[in-house]
């Protein structure tokens, strides 16, 4: 069963100002280029109980889909994914105990459950290493990682988010589960970049 927005391919694109983080959703063109403006979400750095809202476009004026913490500043913390009616989607969590040696996700919507994980352990553990290393930490690399998503019960793909060489936070975004809806597969995208170092 295909969910009522199923995306197959879209990109992800960082914004970064001084209070928020911003971010733009692509969709793929045929060609692999970016194409129309799918939705732009923000983030408020600092926040005790984490939300993301996402909108139609960069006006602000129309929200169509959020996630939001079930807790405040918990790294076990569970976040719901909700339509612009406030309807839940879906959810999704960071499982603490296995990211501290390779960052793990479990995701649950449209009768998926699904876990994700670093594609390699070797940048999982470069990244920590690096920032243990006191004059190291403080530089800034652009470590490429990327996470592969598989549903729990049948080990087939369910989503990939892969990060792009550059200066800037930029993912491709593949949904290779028909059933997964654009609105759940965004916000998981989106906070794997936002919530990450959490």
């Amino acid at each position: 069963m295909t969910a009522p927005m199923y995306v197959p391919h879209f990109f992800v694109r960082q914004k970064i100002t001084l209070m928020v983080n911003r971010y733009q959703i692509f969709a793929a063109n045929p060609d692999g280029t970016e194409g129309e403006l799918l939705a732009f979400a923000q983030q408020k750095r600092m926040a005790f109980k984490e939300q993301v809202t996402f909108y139609s476009d960069e006006s602000k004026s129309r929200p169509v889909f959020s996630f939001r913490a079930r807790q405040r500043l918990d790294v076990h913390a569970e976040h719901d994914v909700y339509d612009q009616d406030g309807v839940e989607l879906g959810y999704f969590r960071k499982a603490f105990g296995a990211s501290l040696v390779r960052s793990t996700w479990h995701l649950s919507a449209g009768g998926i459950d699904a876990v994700g994980q670093e594609r390699r352990l070797s940048v999982a553990i470069l990244r920590r290493v690096w920032d243990f290393i006191p004059f190291l930490g403080d530089i800034w690399v652009p470590f490429v990682f990327h996470f592969d998503f598989t549903d729990s019960a049948t080990g087939s793909p369910v989503l990939i988010s892969e990060r792009r060489k550059s200066i800037r936070d930029r993912y491709s975004v593949t949904v290779s589960d028909p059933r997964l809806d654009f609105r759940v597969a965004a916000s998981m995208a989106v906070a794997l970049d936002a919530l990450q170092s959490r």
